[in-house]
């Protein structure tokens, strides 16, 4: 949707779990010396001021990254994450936040290639601003994602990232999903594939994990952060969560170890709580 602006939610719970599930997907796919691609579909504008402007309006970054900002009993998935964050903010004061597109490029090799999308214009003209002396190891297309990934699929090195997250304001973004992954994973099989989703009232959003299942088949993990009771009118985000096919082997002991600390750290009440599964055959 055009009229979506990320800066309003940068830093909140569900960037926490995006961003801990990013991170770890690219450092599972460093563990070789071939390089990759890691692709992300709705890119934002890739930094985020947190003291001003709309990131300002709802601080919702408080109840995310900040309350783990000042923890010095961070797990150690997440406290790299933190530690990432913390390089944008040298005094010690949290007022920049990276999204996916800094994070990944700050966690990548210099072999390794950075793709973006982003259909907002004006959050297109500030990502190729912030990344402006990144020279060739990024491209940014002004364009839509979903549109995008098959002109991409397979990547020349034939290994990499598809992080898929839109704004799932428009109801048809649910749909796009799917054909996303209905389309590309027979182009790219071996690709490790990031969907991002909210916990919202409406059925779109309950069934979507469901549906993924069904396409992913026998290989994938299903992660997901509820901060409070969902409200009674169903408005409002109340959680998220993260669909991977092809998971690295490693990341469901990272996570039963880690959500149970998110839980208890970025709770609002208690309907708080996580789900993790996953299915290796």
């Amino acid at each position: 949707m055009l009229s979506y602006r990320h800066a309003f939610h940068a830093g909140n719970h569900a960037d926490v779990l995006k961003h801990l599930m990013l991170m770890q997907l690219i450092h599972y796919l460093k563990q070789k010396d071939k390089p990759f691609w890691a692709i992300d579909t709705h890119a934002g504008a890739g930094l985020y001021a947190l003291e001003g402007g709309y990131a300002a309006r709802l601080t919702e970054y408080e109840s995310g990254i900040g309350r783990l900002w000042p923890r010095k009993d961070l797990p150690s998935a997440l406290a790299e994450y933190v530690d990432l964050v913390r390089e944008l903010n040298p005094d010690g004061k949290l007022r920049v936040y990276p999204g996916s597109p800094w994070l990944a490029l700050h966690a990548m090799r210099a072999q390794d290639r950075l793709c973006l999308f982003e259909l907002h214009s004006k959050d297109c003209r500030l990502l190729q601003n912030n990344f402006s002396e990144a020279g060739r190891r990024v491209t940014i297309s002004a364009s839509d994602g979903f549109a995008g990934l098959k002109a991409l699929l397979p990547p020349a090195p034939r290994r990499g990232l598809i992080l898929i997250d839109p704004s799932y304001e428009l109801r048809e973004d649910y749909q796009q999903v799917l054909h996303a992954l209905r389309d590309n994973l027979p182009r790219f099989t071996g690709g490790l594939y990031a969907v991002w989703y909210p916990q919202l009232g409406r059925i779109e959003s309950k069934q979507l994990p469901e549906k993924l299942k069904r396409l992913a088949g026998k290989n994938w993990l299903h992660v997901a952060l509820t901060v409070r009771t969902p409200a009674t009118d169903g408005i409002g985000m109340h959680g998220s969560g993260m669909f991977i096919v092809n998971p690295p082997w490693t990341l469901h002991a990272m996570l039963k170890d880690v959500m149970p600390y998110l839980v208890a750290t970025l709770g609002q009440d208690e309907g708080a709580g996580f789900t993790l599964e996953q299915k290796a055959e």
